[in-house]
């Protein structure tokens, strides 16, 4: 049993599109049966398991995983000029809208927007929540420069909690990463302080204060954030140019924010589980990515010292009621 929050697809109809060549994503064959999806700066191979789904569903059925809900990774459609961008969206969560028709409860998903555009980008959430019964969107910790406390992004905050809409905070590349170059560390260091820092400018520029409802999703445990949780308190209590912008510490609104656990090590699950509660925590494997893994997922979790009703929460439930909420569940 589970609900994995917290993995990656590539419809068909957003590659067939990229074939045309008319975006700044390029999709090319390889030198191998996989195609490469290639972007500014990075790129990726994309995996049966990224693009079929019946391979997909095949393996799922091996790690014993129930549900997935899809969600578009890197590079986004927020790359791309802003007209181009949300007929990308449109593509993809449309496809994504079939796929949960064709194969309800087991598929759901978080919707592509054109952040480049957040007018645009409110247009697509409500479209894809209300008409395409979808459980959210994604968003990437920056976008096009700008952080996500800018405040060009507040109407998108504003109409995920009106829709109690889940949005689901995925990292991308640091503005500045160039000591992160080598070794892959962007991936591997880059893409957890990225999401710790996008939270942590949310929390201080009053974002959650002014929308105490907002559901949040930090990927991979939330970065560094319940580690550090401590120390941001202890700045609020030091700095006081900081406290006009919040009434309270940080650590209480982490506390609105849940966390998937993309890091299979049960004492790092362990941590965040008494740092934040179960309540907070959500099933993720970051399938099919090399470093993502159904398997190491679930056997993490099943590692872990916890209730029978926790683990419960952690593995579904607290998705299902995330998913309930919006219209986005079969039930």
């Amino acid at each position: 049993m589970g609900i994995d929050v917290h993995n990656h697809f590539y419809p068909a109809a957003y590659l067939k599109a990229l074939r045309t060549g008319k975006f700044k994503a390029e999709l090319s064959d390889g030198s191998g049966p996989d195609p490469i999806l290639s972007y500014a700066g990075d790129y990726n191979i994309l995996v049966p398991g990224h693009r079929e789904i019946d391979v997909r569903i095949a393996n799922m059925e091996k790690a014993g995983m129930d549900s997935h809900i899809l969600s578009l990774t890197t590079p986004g459609v927020h790359i791309e000029e802003p007209a181009a961008g949300a007929e990308l969206a449109r593509a993809v969560n449309e496809d994504f809208s079939t796929l949960c028709r064709d194969h309800p409860g087991q598929f759901f998903a978080f919707a592509a927007l054109p952040l480049q555009d957040p007018e645009a980008a409110v247009d697509e959430l409500r479209h894809a929540v209300t008409h395409l019964g979808l459980g959210g969107a994604t968003l990437f910790t920056n976008v096009g420069g700008r952080n996500l406390d800018h405040p060009s992004f507040a109407p998108i905050f504003a109409a995920a909690e009106e829709l109690r809409a889940t949005l689901f905070i995925h990292p991308t590349s640091p503005h500045d990463h160039g000591p992160l170059a080598d070794y892959r560390l962007v991936p591997l260091l880059g893409f957890l302080f990225d999401t710790t820092t996008a939270i942590s400018r949310l929390i201080f520029a009053g974002v959650l204060e002014r929308h105490p409802n907002l559901r949040l999703i930090a990927s991979h445990l939330g970065g560094t954030l319940p580690y550090v949780a401590e120390r941001l308190d202890r700045g609020y209590r030091v700095y006081p140019e900081i406290w006009d912008l919040i009434p309270s510490p940080p650590s209480s609104y982490l506390a609105q924010v849940y966390y998937d656990t993309v890091a299979f090590d049960p004492k790092a699950l362990q941590f965040v589980r008494g740092a934040m509660g179960a309540e907070q925590m959500l099933l993720g494997s970051d399938y099919p990515h090399q470093i993502g893994d159904m398997k190491l997922a679930l056997a993490a979790l099943r590692q872990m010292e916890i209730t029978t009703k926790e683990r419960h929460l952690v593995m579904e439930g607290n998705a299902r009621r995330l998913l309930e909420t919006t219209g986005a569940s079969d039930s």
